[in-house]
């Protein structure tokens, strides 16, 4: 039988297959309160006076990338901290978004939300919108770690966020993070039960990560904060696992967990690698098999969309073998779906086993990957281990 034809062979359009043509779109709001000491995100604190200005580059920025309002499976507005934004401004914000994306019959509108900005008036206004899916930084519920992560919400202010949101959206999730310097695997354990007793559908729960240039990295560097030792982050990571699978909160990728249903249907597109919109300061996008990068700069990203210029910031065309390379890595993250051959070829033009079956025998027999002829998933002790073989692929 031959092979499907590669994703590059095919002509962009909205009637091409999403790995092409976007199904969902990303846009970013950089503004915060206080910049959290392990964030690399594009976010900015003292610069709220920037607002205004921004949704109007923001909306230039839209229009000038799209011809025609685009039909969409799923918006996603993170950040910086979107509910940062004032009670009107937030209003423009959505009243920008719906102008220019058309939200497909049962898609997914999710926005991100800080429990210590979200008040009645602005759910209020994301729900008239539309928005139907809200996704909380709780991330502890130990003042300490929270002191630590350099957050500047209260653990009681979760709860009370959640209040607000549930009579509103029918779907939300919680973000925790685990592997906090000083923590325990018992503060690890409270944090899940009190996220628990909430009545979450789906966490995402991350192990910390000390990402290069930001205020936690350099105490790390410094030596002002501790690492926590591998065995103990990893028995955090099993706890969380199990715990959550009691609860009946399915682990679908390596760091987040859903019922049945409730799945981010926003972030398996990203695990898919199908294209996706992305809009405002340091978004990605990836759209006809480029992916292309937003300055970063908040007064550049301004003054050029103000000049009637785009936002400008790298950009990259893989070849066939790039993008299937990886296609497979971000597959793997899947713990259910994983990689499936079938779907594999008919995206990539690229069959798995001559990609990389030297690569999945290899893990198979290390008991890292299971393979059952059809599917290539992380084992258990994988999951563990993901970064090791997932980078394998790539």
């Amino acid at each position: 039988m031959p092979s499907p034809p590669a994703a590059h062979s095919q002509v962009a359009s909205p009637h091409s297959p999403p790995w092409i043509w976007p199904p969902a779109a990303y846009i970013h709001v950089p503004f915060c309160a206080h910049k959290c000491g392990y964030c690399d995100f594009a976010s900015l604190a003292g610069a709220d006076d920037l607002a205004d200005r921004y949704l109007d580059a923001l909306g230039a920025e839209m229009a000038m990338a799209l011809d025609a309002p685009q039909a969409v499976d799923t918006i996603f507005v993170g950040g910086g901290t979107p509910t940062r934004l004032e009670a009107r401004q937030l209003g423009r914000l959505v009243e920008i978004i719906g102008r220019h994306f058309a939200l497909e019959p049962g898609g997914e509108w999710t926005i991100e939300a800080n429990p210590g900005t979200l008040d009645a008036e602005k759910a209020d206004i994301l729900a008239a919108a539309g928005v139907n899916r809200i996704s909380l930084g709780a991330q502890s519920f130990h003042p300490d770690l929270l002191r630590v992560l350099e957050r500047n919400h209260g653990p009681e202010e979760v709860p009370r966020a959640v209040e607000l949101v549930r009579p509103r959206f029918p779907r939300w999730s919680l973000d925790l993070i685990f592997g906090i310097p000083g923590s325990t695997v018992r503060q690890c354990e409270r944090d899940l039960e009190t996220a628990l007793s909430l009545g979450p559908t789906h966490l995402s729960c991350y192990g910390l990560v000390y990402e290069k240039g930001t205020s936690l990295w350099k105490q790390w560097q410094a030596g002002h904060v501790v690492a926590l030792e591998e065995d103990v982050e990893r028995a955090m990571y099993e706890l969380v696992i199990d715990r959550l699978a009691a609860a009946s909160l399915e682990m679908y990728e390596i760091s987040n967990y859903a019922r049945p249903g409730d799945e981010s249907r926003h972030n398996l597109v990203y695990w898919a690698n199908d294209a996706y919109f992305g809009f405002g300061l340091g978004a990605a996008r990836y759209v006809d098999g480029v992916r292309s990068v937003n300055t970063r700069d908040l007064p550049a990203y301004l003054r050029r969309l103000e000049a009637g210029e785009p936002p400008g910031g790298p950009s990259e065309r893989l070849d066939a073998k790039g993008r299937a390379q990886e296609t497979a890595m971000l597959n793997l993250r899947r713990t259910v779906l994983g990689i499936d051959r079938p779907d594999f070829l008919m995206r990539t033009g690229h069959s798995l086993d001559d990609l990389a079956g030297e690569v999945v025998a290899r893990f198979v027999r290390e008991g890292l990957l299971e393979d059952d002829g059809r599917r290539v998933r992380l084992t258990r002790e994988g999951r563990f281990l993901a970064d090791r073989v997932l980078c394998e692929f790539v």
